[in-house]
């Protein structure tokens, strides 16, 4: 490290955004390979299941997720798909324009299958040396 404590501030933060990107790489090749799911079908089936009653409205995943509202539609539509069953989206009694969309027993099933995976990605890519290097030199520069 060297002596100027702003330099080392942005060399940890820019160590620590390669990191969450290689990390996100790993998922994503992964997920893709293992499960024939996208980090952020991922998500969707994550937020879904830890949602109360396993539903939210198509806006909540969509800024959740942080897509647009045409991609996460397309996303549900394929979810939805006879071939996959997934998801399936009902219209909000209370707000007949609002269009909720839920899990169904098949992408609980999707989802733990996958999670499992994304839990050994994570637990070998934090306790990588790389990692935890990164880790403590944020911490001993945001030391009082």
């Amino acid at each position: 490290m060297s002596t100027n404590p702003k330099h080392d501030l942005i060399t940890s933060w820019l160590s620590l955004t390669q990191t969450q990107a290689m990390i996100t790489n790993e998922l994503e090749q992964t997920l893709q390979q293992q499960h024939d799911l996208s980090l952020n079908e991922f998500y969707v089936l994550l937020f879904l299941f830890e949602a109360p009653e396993k539903k939210l409205r198509l806006q909540q995943l969509q800024a959740m997720v942080g897509l647009s509202q045409s991609a996460i539609s397309r996303l549900v539509s394929r979810f939805e798909a006879k071939g996959c069953g997934a998801m399936q989206r009902a219209i909000c009694e209370n707000d007949r324009r609002g269009i909720y969309t839920s899990l169904t027993s098949i992408g609980e099933d999707k989802l733990q299958r996958a999670r499992s995976t994304v839990l050994k990605v994570l637990e070998q890519q934090f306790s990588s040396p790389r990692f935890r290097q990164g880790v403590q030199d944020i911490m001993e520069i945001l030391k009082p």
